[in-house]
């Protein structure tokens, strides 16, 4: 590989030493790479940058040793930072069982019951935000106005993506997208504009609203469900269905097909067995979508490793 003679040659060589690595720690690198270089430029006046690639050459290092070390050191961090996994299950009960002691199961629920408050807020935001730039489009202010909005979107973007990592273990960056500050105010402006990231981030904002309603359902609703089968027998001893109230016949009857009863000992250790299973159905759920969710959030929010 040629020596860079400009700071954009450098960044280029350097996505490509890091081809096949997380888009998230690529985005990160570049970030990085950038900001040093153009610190370094900005603090020796007159000179250039070939001059200035070949001077620290030896202190940050040429964009192969540079992707190297961002490599192993993202090995590091991810195995000082990765939550205990629980022990490996060989059988089916064991792993449908197990994923009661899988920390992302815990993660993905707590992020679906956040995930209303956010998508309330995403979504406000990005509607306000576009309502308003359209009602300013005739005014001076407008133009102004739509680009600091669209500057706080891509600022929620990595305020969602630290959430998305602390929360689903998904590798998210930790650096804004790098920009080339040297380039015209206009072209930067240009470039954000016709980022995909930018206008992914918005379609992101958006869709929070109705999936973190779903989210919310989901885990609500059959949680709520298996955990007032798991007290049917606690219920039963207390009295709390009623048992010598005025119902039919005087008494509380159920009738699961087998004809009306009177509910007993028996149909709480029935309806605790479902409600059991049912939530640990529920907490596959939970996992799986975190799964989802995450694999969706990397889609949008991430810079492509291509671009």
């Amino acid at each position: 590989m040629t020596t860079p003679r400009t700071i954009e040659e450098y960044l280029k060589q350097l996505r490509a030493a890091l081809a096949g690595a997380d888009p998230a720690m690529i985005q990160d690198a570049l970030y990085d790479a950038e900001e040093h270089l153009r610190s370094e430029l900005a603090e020796n006046p007159g000179t250039s940058e070939a001059e200035l690639l070949e001077k620290i050459a030896t202190s940050y290092g040429a964009p192969e040793e540079v992707a190297e070390i961002y490599r192993s050191t993202e090995q590091t961090v991810a195995r000082a930072l990765r939550s205990p996994r629980p022990q490996p299950r060989r059988s089916s009960i064991g792993r449908f069982f197990g994923v009661i002691a899988d920390p992302h199961t815990w993660g993905a629920l707590f992020y679906m019951l956040l995930a209303l408050a956010t998508g309330i807020f995403y979504f406000t935001w990005a509607v306000t935000g576009l309502s308003m730039s359209a009602g300013f489009a005739v005014l001076i202010i407008g133009a102004p106005f739509f680009l600091l909005f669209m500057a706080s979107v891509r600022g929620l973007s990595l305020l969602e993506s630290r959430i998305v990592e602390g929360m689903l273990g998904v590798r998210m960056p930790r650096r804004p997208p790098y920009t080339e500050r040297d380039r015209p105010l206009l072209q930067r402006i240009a470039a954000m504009l016709t980022d995909v990231r930018t206008w992914a981030t918005l379609l992101y904002m958006l869709l929070m609203l109705p999936l973190g309603i779903a989210y919310f359902v989901l885990v609500v609703v059959p949680t709520s469900a298996s955990l007032a089968l798991l007290l049917t027998p606690l219920g039963l001893a207390f009295n709390f269905f009623g048992l010598g109230s005025d119902f039919v016949g005087g008494r509380v009857t159920v009738d699961w097909g087998f004809g009306p009863h009177i509910p007993g000992w028996g149909d709480a250790a029935a309806m605790f067995v479902v409600g059991f299973f049912l939530l640990f159905l529920t907490l596959h759920l939970i996992r799986a979508i975190g799964r989802m969710h995450g694999a969706l959030a990397k889609h949008l929010l991430v810079k492509s490793a291509r671009v």
